[in-house]
């Protein structure tokens, strides 16, 4: 029998994961985090650079990770521009700024609050 650490790690086994995170500190602990769940991460530092991936490789990723508050364009207009034009690729958001999602909301768009555990973020990246 399996525990579930073991089980999360098989489910994730070679899902690729685009992570847009302009925090770098964040983003190495997401990323680390990812890798350590048994994705292959790819990150982004900002939305136009997660386009950009996106544009040559989208059908490489399983899932879009965004952070909602960057710099720029943000997560949640990130997500949309995504819906639009690759409708099949999820798009999971994350923020610690709930008084930001309160008066923005997420559009409709999953979203797993800051800071979140480990098992937090395989449940949100599983596929629906």
């Amino acid at each position: 029998m399996t525990d579930g650490a073991t089980d999360e790690a098989q489910a994730a086994e070679g899902k690729r994961v685009l992570l847009v995170e302009d925090n770098t500190t964040v983003g190495e602990f997401a990323r680390q985090l990812l890798e350590d769940l048994g994705y292959t991460a790819v990150w982004a530092s900002d939305a136009a650079s997660a386009l950009h991936q996106l544009e040559d490789n989208a059908d490489d990723f399983d899932v879009v990770f965004s952070d909602v508050v960057m710099p720029g364009m943000n997560g949640v207009d990130l997500a949309r521009t995504i819906h639009s034009r690759w409708p099949d690729l999820r798009v999971v958001l994350t923020s610690g700024y709930s008084h930001v999602l309160a008066s923005e909301g997420t559009q409709g768009f999953e979203l797993l609050r800051k800071p979140y555990s480990p098992e937090e973020l395989s449940r949100a990246l599983r596929p629906r």
